[in-house]
């Protein structure tokens, strides 16, 4: 197997959360064309992240983002990972979003072929193991048209 050098992980993430949390992600940019989350505190008990969107979301809109992410970790999507120089990022990655002190191989999660994003951190096999997602609640600031989704992984 090949050894690869990467950045160091300081963090201990609850790896059905965060890996819900890669999916949230990709649900919000196709359901509301936006990018990843600007904010994001995932943990065990709770979690939350902060999207930029042109308005604030409907009430469907809302559901519709509950619905889509159950209908994901019910389909069991398989959650691998790939290694990759920086220069051989695929399209969709923005190389602007990694750290400034990213190292020169770049290790990709891959959820299926709904997402894939850099991620250095811990995560499950598959979707199927993630557990049910629950929306705690939602906030819309305006003045920054900012959207927070407070949800929790229920094992």
């Amino acid at each position: 197997m090949d050894e690869y050098i990467l950045n160091d992980h300081n963090k201990e993430e609850f790896p059905p959360a965060h890996t819900a949390e890669h999916l949230l992600n990709q649900v919000m940019i196709r359901l509301f064309g936006c990018e990843r989350s600007h904010n994001a505190h995932i943990e065990r008990k709770k979690s939350k992240m902060s999207f930029l969107l042109d308005h604030k979301p409907s009430r469907q809109e809302e559901k519709e983002i509950e619905r889509e992410m159950q209908r994901l970790i019910e389909e069991d999507l398989p959650v691998n990972f790939e290694f990759c120089q920086r220069e051989e990022l695929p399209e969709e990655i923005r190389q602007d979003r990694l750290p400034a002190d990213a190292s020169d191989t770049i290790r990709l999660v891959r959820i299926g072929d709904f997402d894939v994003c850099p991620c250095i951190g811990k995560h499950v096999r598959s979707t199927g193991q993630i557990g049910r997602f629950e929306m705690l609640g939602t906030n819309w600031d305006e003045h920054e048209h900012s959207f927070r989704v407070r949800f929790k992984i229920v094992q």
